[in-house]
């Protein structure tokens, strides 16, 4: 059991695939990659510790109305003083996120392990326009982005079904919040909620990971899925729910190099405030992302990730990626 389950260590389910949130779905626009890096979702053998650090870059300036792109972007303002949403508000020229996370795992059976996720750092750089249409007030601003540390995930994965060829996994995780989530902007108000490094909301997130050998160790191809509910803080602010699905293949080539392909797609749910959709949420994301992983000769592996858009539909006018890069290494104790 022990060796079979570090063969299928390549692949294996996401530690609630949902590492994204807030994602790129609300009206200044964050985001954060959403794919099987194939290092941190494993199901370990008992007693081995897996510590991950993964680095991650999204820059947003893609101005899209629906699928098409548009020269202006104008968004709501949550004014969460008053209680009331200030339509086009804000003119968004770009946000840029910069990530880094530890992900831990232990193998408390053969079957069962144990993980979190710590977002030490999650850095939003963000500009745009505010008051616009205010012949006084409008300015220019890059000083309303956040920086600080995120929600923390804690969770655990169950191989449903292990087989010579086969492994069915499934996963419960719980998003904590424990990120900041009503830092002030610039002028002084709390600032936007997909701004802030965490939510104020705990989430449930389910998921769940198919994977066949074709070849033992050398060619696998895998499905995953997971889906988050969309909470309420106590601002009133409501998130909307969240779904991920994951398809692609992996194949080592030699003895320590590992190539892989796969497709991301994640739909996210309209947001609202004091039961008000929020314009300017919600966003069906379609990307393709080869990866390449490096097993060294200390039991350390480096990775990588390009995630390139193949479709983006987003309601109502947002900001959306045009790439994202992710860094990380891995090893197991």
């Amino acid at each position: 059991m022990q060796a079979r389950h570090q063969i299928f260590l390549g692949s294996v389910v996401l530690l609630g695939v949902l590492t994204i949130a807030p994602s790129a779905r609300a009206t200044c626009g964050s985001a954060n990659c959403f794919l099987v890096t194939g290092t941190q979702e494993g199901v370990s053998a008992s007693g081995i510790l897996t510590v991950d650090l993964s680095y991650r870059f999204i820059s947003q300036s893609r101005k899209l109305s629906g699928t098409k792109e548009v020269s202006e972007v104008l968004t709501p303002k949550v004014d969460f003083e008053n209680g009331v949403l200030l339509l086009d508000h804000h003119r968004e020229i770009r946000t840029q996120n910069t990530l880094v996370q530890i992900d831990l795992s232990y193998g408390l059976t053969p079957r069962l392990t144990l993980a979190g996720s710590l977002p030490i750092i999650n850095q939003r750089d963000h500009e745009h326009w505010d008051d616009v249409g205010d012949p006084v007030d409008e300015h220019f601003t890059r000083s309303d982005g956040s920086s600080g540390f995120g929600d923390v995930r804690l969770g655990a994965r169950y191989a449903l079904i292990v087989k010579t060829k086969d492994l069915l996994t499934g996963a419960v995780t719980l998003k904590l919040p424990t990120g900041a989530y009503t830092l002030h902007d610039s002028e002084g108000a709390i600032n936007e909620p997909t701004i802030q490094p965490g939510t104020g909301t705990t989430d449930v997130i389910l998921s769940a990971h198919y994977a066949h050998q074709v070849v033992p160790a050398r060619l696998e191809w895998f499905v995953s899925a997971a889906w988050r509910d969309g909470r309420k803080n106590d601002l009133e602010y409501q998130f909307g729910d969240e779904t991920v699905a994951n398809a692609g293949l992996w194949h080592k080539a030699g003895d320590r190099v590992i190539w892989s392909l796969q497709v991301n797609w994640r739909h996210t749910g309209r947001d609202s405030f004091l039961s008000q959709v929020v314009p300017s949420t919600g966003a069906t994301f379609l990307d393709l992302t080869p990866g390449l992983r490096l097993e060294t000769s200390t039991g350390t592996s480096l990775y990588g990730f390009v995630q390139v858009p193949v479709r983006q539909d987003v309601n109502e006018v947002q900001l959306a990626p045009r790439t994202a890069l992710l860094l990380g290494v891995s090893k197991s104790y």
